[in-house]
């Protein structure tokens, strides 16, 4: 199994979805998968031009002379691609959203109705990577990502493809934190990071008991929302000092 995972956090390796990442990958590769992480950040990513060129000019080629044709090659060969990202404003990041704006040459012009009756693309591959998400965002409660929930499974539906797992974290800035008390919380949620990616390589999903575990909050909302309001007023209050 080759598991290709595209990081969108502008942190970069800094990051913590990258934290999330690695952990997951560690556990996919000590089952036996074959796995990457790239970090878009690093990556020459332009713009769509929206000029379907990749349609009818260089049909499954872009035009644009970046970094994409290498990553496009590396979704298709992939059995199942990781599309990592951090919540901003309630979404994708922009460098994953561009990134994903530019795997239209995967797909064909043409149109045909799914098993639902709704439009989409029809198919230029025979086989197509399924998607994980990993994705973290900086306050308490699940709900918040409900946005990119449905939009990754709208965007699998138009590249025939399924969302076989999500993780999703929420308080993710915990996973740096220096606090001592946070380690060993840290420490187990990193452990069950890594017994998914191991789960899901042996049997091909995520188990409910892991799952759980990692939906369980770190800490409570509301003592995560008086640490991080405390330290937003430490920093504005050395502002100023310095006024």
């Amino acid at each position: 199994m080759r598991i290709t995972a595209f990081n969108g956090s502008s942190r970069g390796k800094k990051s913590n979805t990258g934290i999330m990442v690695s952990e997951f990958l560690e556990g996919a590769t000590a089952a036996g998968a074959e796995t990457e992480q790239i970090f878009l950040s690093e990556k020459k990513i332009e713009h769509c031009l929206g000029c379907f060129k990749c349609w009818v000019a260089t049909p499954g080629k872009c035009v644009i002379k970046d970094d994409m044709a290498e990553l496009l090659e590396k979704v298709i060969t992939s059995d199942v691609v990781i599309m990592a990202t951090p919540l901003y404003v309630d979404g994708v990041t922009a460098i994953l959203k561009v990134f994903m704006d530019r795997l239209i040459p995967l797909a064909d012009p043409h149109f045909e109705q799914d098993e639902n009756g709704e439009w989409r693309h029809v198919k230029r591959f025979e086989k197509y990577p399924k998607i994980i998400v990993i994705s973290n965002c900086g306050m308490p409660g699940q709900e918040h990502f409900q946005a990119i929930k449905l939009h990754f499974r709208r965007m699998a539906r138009n590249f025939h493809s399924t969302v076989v797992a999500e993780i999703y974290l929420d308080c993710g800035e915990l996973l740096r934190s220096p606090m001592l008390v946070l380690k060993p919380i840290i420490s187990k949620y990193k452990k069950n990071l890594h017994r998914a990616g191991k789960e899901f390589v042996v049997d091909g999903s995520i188990s409910e008991t892991t799952a759980r575990k990692l939906r369980k909050p770190l800490i409570s909302g509301e003592r995560f929302i008086k640490e991080a309001n405390s330290h937003w007023d430490r920093l504005l209050s050395k502002l100023d000092d310095k006024n």
